[in-house]
C-alpha cells in the first residue's frame, strides 16, 4: 500500500469511505422501510420493490452481510489512514493516536451519522436504490455468512439463547387502529370513522344496538280488527312483530306490504287472514357479537331478529340496518326511527328519552356513562337506584347529573341531563357511587 502514489491512496480512501457509508445507509433504510408499501409497489410491477422484499425475506443473511462488509471496510480504511500517517510523519505514538482519531472522525461523520440520517428520512427511495448493489454482495458473501451464522448459532445454543427470527409480520388489531388514526392525511375522516367502527364490531353485541323492548312497535292479535288495521296502515316499518296478548308470546313477523294487500282484499280485513300472512320469527340470544350476527343474517337471508334472554323473554329487536348504521352512521330515513340530534341547550341541559341508548348518549353528548351492564338510560337509572323511582327525582351517575321528569308505569320516559362540569378522570370517586335527591329536598335547601 505504501508503494502506491498519493492520488491512488486518496482514491482508495474515498472508495472505502463510500463503501462504509453505503453499508450503513443500506442497513438503516432496509430496517426502516414500510414493508406494506413495498408490497403495494411490488404488486404494481416495481422491480426495485420486489428486490427489497426479497432481501428482507432473508433478514439473517442480509444483516450478517452488511455487518461483515461494513467491519471489513472500516478496518481497511483505518489501516490505510494509519499507513499513510506513518509514511508521512513517522512511526510515533502521537502520529498513531492522531491517525486513529482522524479515521474515527471520518467514519462517525461521513460513514455513520450522515448516511443513517439520510436513510431514515427517505427509507423507501434509498432502500430500492441500494437493493440492486446489495443483492450481488449478499449472493457472493453467502458462503462466508453461512459459516459465521453457524458459529453464532452454536454459541447461542451453548448459552441457551434462542434467536426469534420467525416473528409474525402481520399487524394486530390495535396496531391497525393506530395506523388508521395516524393516517389523517391520506384517509378522509368519514372513511376513517368507518374503519374504526369496523374494529369495534368484534367487541359489540346485539344488546348494544338493538331496539329495546319498550320501543318495539308490534301487533297484538287480541286487539280489535279496526285497531290492527289502523296500526298497519300508519306504521313506518316494513316488518312488524306479531304477538298474542303479551310480547313474550311472539307469533311471527308480518310483512306490512302483504298486510296492506289483505286490507284491500275483497271481503274485508280479518284476523285469520293476518295470522296466515305471518312468517316465523327469527330469534337470537342476547350477548351475540354483532359481527357474528351479521354473518347469521347473511347466511339465513334475514334482516330482522328478536333478541331473547336465557329465559326466552323478549329483550329487544335488532335489524341488519342497526348493524350497518353502527359502521357508517345513521341513515336519513323517514319515520320515528330518526331521532332528534343530541345536543346541549344554552343552559347546559338536554332532555332525552329514557329508553335512549347509553352508547348514543355518550357519543352524541360526550358523556362517560358506564356501559358494563345496562344498555339504556332507563336501565342504568333503575340499576343505580335499585328501585322504580317517581318523577322529579335527581341523581348523579359518575359525574353526570340526571333528573327524572316523567315515569310511566315501570318505565322512565323523559330524563333531563345536566352537562358535567368536571372531567370524570379528575373527579374523586364518591363512596356510594351516586347521589339521590328529591325535588322537595332541593327546594328546602334553596
Amino acid at each position: 500500500m505504501s508503494d502506491l502514489p498519493l492520488w491512488a491512496q486518496a482514491l482508495a480512501l474515498l472508495g472505502l469511505l463510500f463503501a462504509s457509508a453505503f453499508f450503513s445507509m443500506s442497513e438503516t433504510s432496509l430496517m426502516a422501510v414500510n414493508r406494506y408499501r413495498m408490497r403495494n409497489l411490488a404488486g404494481k410491477g416495481r422491480r426495485s420493490a420486489r428486490q427489497v422484499l426479497k432481501l428482507l425475506s432473508q433478514t439473517n443473511q442480509l444483516l450478517a452481510t452488511i455487518l461483515i462488509g461494513n467491519n471489513i471496510v472500516n478496518t481497511a480504511l483505518t489501516a490505510l489512514i494509519t499507513a499513510f500517517a506513518i509514511k508521512a510523519f513517522g512511526n510515533d505514538d502521537e502520529v498513531l493516536a492522531i491517525a486513529t482519531g482522524v479515521a474515527a472522525a471520518l467514519l462517525i461523520i461521513f460513514a455513520e451519522i450522515i448516511p443513517k440520517v439520510v436513510a431514515a428520512n427517505r427509507p423507501e427511495t434509498i432502500a430500492m436504490g441500494a437493493s440492486f448493489g446489495l443483492a450481488p454482495v449478499v449472493f457472493v458473501a453467502r458462503p462466508l455468512v453461512s459459516v459465521v451464522n453457524g458459529l453464532v448459532g452454536f454459541l447461542l445454543n451453548v448459552f441457551r439463547l434462542k434467536s426469534q427470527t420467525d416473528k409474525a409480520s402481520g399487524l394486530t388489531t390495535e396496531e391497525l387502529r393506530s395506523a388508521v388514526l395516524e393516517s389523517s392525511g391520506f384517509i378522509p375522516s368519514q372513511h376513517r370513522k368507518i374503519l374504526l367502527n369496523l374494529f369495534d364490531l368484534e367487541d359489540l353485541r346485539v344488546d348494544d344496538v338493538m331496539v329495546p323492548r319498550g320501543r318495539i312497535e308490534a301487533l297484538d292479535l287480541e286487539d280489535e280488527e279496526s285497531s290492527l288495521m289502523d296500526q298497519i296502515s300508519t306504521c313506518f316499518h316494513n316488518k312488524l312483530p306479531v304477538y298474542r296478548g303479551e310480547l313474550n308470546q311472539v307469533v311471527g313477523i308480518l310483512h306490512v306490504r302483504k298486510a296492506l294487500a289483505l286490507v284491500t282484499k275483497e271481503g274485508g280485513f280479518r284476523k285469520e287472514m293476518l295470522e296466515q300472512a305471518v312468517q316465523p320469527a327469527y330469534f337470537v340470544p342476547s350477548g351475540t357479537h354483532l359481527f357474528t350476527q351479521m354473518q347469521f343474517f347473511q347466511g339465513n337471508r334475514q334482516r330482522l331478529a328478536i333478541v331473547v334472554d336465557e329465559y326466552g323473554e323478549v329483550e329487544g329487536l335488532v335489524t341488519l340496518q342497526d348493524i350497518v348504521e353502527e359502521l357508517v352512521g345513521e341513515f336519513s330515513t323517514q319515520g320515528p326511527r330518526v331521532r332528534r340530534a343530541l345536543h346541549w341547550e344554552e343552559d347546559g341541559t338536554t332532555v332525552v328519552d329514557g329508553m335512549s341508548s347509553l352508547r348514543e348518549l355518550n357519543r352524541g353528548l360526550g358523556l362517560s356513562l358506564p356501559l358494563d351492564s345496562a344498555k339504556t338510560l332507563n336501565g342504568l337509572i333503575l340499576e343505580t337506584l335499585q328501585d322504580i323511582p317517581e318523577a322529579n327525582v335527581s341523581l348523579k351517575v359518575g359525574n353526570v347529573p340526571l333528573e327524572i321528569l316523567q315515569v310511566q308505569g315501570r318505565v322512565i320516559r323523559r330524563v333531563k341531563i345536566l352537562r358535567p362540569l368536571v372531567d370524570p378522570s379528575k373527579e374523586p370517586p364518591e363512596e356510594d357511587g351516586m347521589e339521590t335527591q328529591t325535588a322537595a329536598e332541593k327546594s328546602e335547601q334553596a
